[in-house]
């Protein structure tokens, strides 16, 4: 199947939009042992969030901001490894399973603008792009990855290290990991993504055609 590919737009940001909401500011106020939060009118929940946060050392503020968002999914000793590394390192783009980069990613940035620094600061990227074919397609994350190879660098992250996948001979199970979130408003799709995989500088085309592969199993 061959998609049209026409880039509108590519974003770098430090920071996603709508990721915390007033009541996880709230929460974690709580898990910071602050008395009083009732009386804390909503906008200005993040400045005593950040006022708590500055109170302790930075890996155990981490290790409470994690243990908040990933609780469920990793263990004490997990997070007590993450909150020391988070300190040094930009683990919301090392870390071993990429299904957890994002919320990795915020929790970073929410630690670095609190601490003004003592964190590294990681970005993300947001791609606004059309997609269009003379074929009926779904549009999914697998699909609009596929589609945006031809467009990057030959020494981008995604295309060195997802080859056999993006040709077809292995399934891409991972492309529901590297891209966060996606919608699509139209014919316009909007989708959020590391700045580790595909940074704004990796683009070398704003308009080019993408032969898509599924694999087929035996």
């Amino acid at each position: 199947m061959k998609i049209h590919v026409e880039i509108i737009d590519v974003q770098t940001v430090n920071q996603l939009e709508d990721y915390w909401k007033t009541e996880d500011f709230k929460n974690l106020l709580t898990a910071f042992d602050i008395q009083g939060i009732d009386g804390i009118k909503p906008s200005e929940t993040l400045e005593y969030l950040n006022m708590a946060i500055n109170d302790l050392e930075p890996a155990k503020a981490a290790e409470i901001v994690l243990q908040y968002k990933l609780g469920d999914a990793l263990n004490e000793g997990q997070i007590q490894n993450i909150a020391h590394e988070m300190t040094i390192d930009k683990v919301s783009e090392e870390y071993p399973d990429p299904e957890l980069h994002v919320d990795l990613f915020s929790v970073n940035q929410l630690l670095y603008r609190a601490y003004n620094g003592k964190f590294p600061n990681t970005e993300a990227t947001i791609i606004r792009l059309k997609l269009s074919s003379s074929e009926d397609f779904e549009v999914n994350k697998e699909v609009i990855l596929k589609s945006l190879v031809p467009g990057l660098q030959e020494n981008n992250l995604v295309t060195r290290l997802f080859n056999d996948q993006i040709s077809g001979e292995a399934e891409f199970n991972d492309a529901a990991k590297v891209i966060w979130e996606f919608k699509q408003e139209n014919d316009t799709i909007q989708l959020t993504t590391s700045d580790y995989w595909i940074s704004k500088q990796d683009f070398e085309l704003k308009e080019f055609d993408a032969k898509i592969v599924f694999f087929q199993s035996e």
